[in-house]
């Protein structure tokens, strides 16, 4: 059987060179690295895995996970991959301590922070976007905190790795397909789950640009946005909220859901109140909720996530990290903003 030992005389180098370039550590001069893969190749060497295991299990990795996901049902599936990846590394002694919170209460996230500290190397976060969490988490990455932001981002956060979609982006594309399916004359409401969150603030800035760009370039028609509130991704609120805006302004005729957790209430809202089908409701993922409103003609579009390659890759980046020491190859890995309807929506 062929070692590392081996491929280090062969190729002129030390063993811990060969261990880099295996494990996509550090820097190794490119000919060098050509010359140690070539060799591995030849000698059809792969690293031992039970070894490689046992080494891992050495060092304890753990990974701490905190999100919002108390009643947002997007995390459902966002979670369920990240443990069915956790399981795939169990061999490697990959521990996994997971937390979670309703809402976006600053103090709240950080007192989650600082219980998870002291127990893991490794840190996935939706994080509200407060001063107080940007401190907090800062000063435990500058002590060696691996942090993976999901799903929504913290500007000023030195973190490792992003990974979810752009927002902005997202907040373009349903404007963009509201005008394009929605009555010529749009007074539309919406809600978002916290000004607190970067990807809510910024889909509703991608929203209003797509809007007003359209319009400038000479669409037919007009927009108005009738009332932006917050719905802490509450669906009672949400119901709440939508019931007082057709009674206040029995002209809306287009709903923007920013977030999730309200969709549900807000859709439940339009069909009490008799409006199913003269309101054009765009929201975002596809969970189960979602799609029987669609499917009653209630909903009209939705904004797909991918929450599945979310989960899958964040756990990857964390065990990547803790067990091989490797960096992620980007700062960023943004999924697509894929338009759902009725047809395709279960896809």
């Amino acid at each position: 059987m062929v070692t590392i030992k081996q491929i280090a005389e062969l190729c002129g180098v030390s063993r811990g060179t060969v261990d880099r370039v295996i494990n996509k550590r550090g820097k190794v001069k490119p000919e060098k690295e050509q010359l140690i893969l070539e060799t591995m190749r030849k000698l059809n060497y792969s690293p031992n895995p039970a070894g490689k295991a046992l080494a891992a299990r050495k060092k304890q990795p753990t990974v701490g996970v905190l999100i919002p996901s108390i009643g947002v049902h997007f995390f459902d599936d966002v979670i369920s991959s990240m443990q069915n990846a956790a399981r795939r590394y169990a061999s490697y002694g990959l521990k996994i301590i997971w937390r979670s919170m309703r809402g976006f209460d600053e103090m709240e996230q950080c007192q989650l922070i600082d219980e998870l500290a002291p127990q893991v190397q490794a840190l996935i976060i939706n994080p509200v976007n407060g001063q107080a969490v940007l401190e907090r988490l800062n000063a435990l990455a500058a002590e060696g905190l691996y942090i993976v932001t999901l799903n929504n981002d913290l500007p000023g956060l030195r973190r490792h790795c992003y990974i979810g979609t752009d927002f902005y982006s997202g907040g373009r594309t349903a404007g963009a397909l509201l005008q394009m399916i929605g009555a010529r004359e749009l007074h539309i409401g919406i809600l978002l789950g916290s000004h607190k969150m970067l990807s809510h603030q910024r889909r509703l800035e991608g929203f209003r640009s797509a809007l007003e760009e359209r319009f400038k370039k000479g669409a037919p028609g007009s927009w108005e946005i009738l009332s932006v509130q917050e719905t802490e991704d509450d669906d009672i609120l949400a119901y709440e909220e939508i019931k007082t805006l057709l009674q206040e302004h029995p002209e809306t005729n287009a709903i923007f859901v920013i977030s999730s957790g309200a969709s549900y209430g807000a859709a439940r809202a339009v069909q009490a109140a008799g409006r199913a089908g003269s309101i054009t409701m765009v929201v975002f993922d596809t969970i189960p909720s979602t799609i029987r409103m669609m499917q009653a003609g209630v909903i009209q579009a939705a904004l797909y996530q991918h929450p599945h390659q979310q989960g899958r890759r964040a756990m990857q980046v964390a065990f990547e990290y803790l067990v091989n020491g490797a960096q992620p190859e980007k700062d960023s890995y943004i999924m697509r903003n894929e338009i759902r309807i009725p047809e395709n929506a279960e896809e």
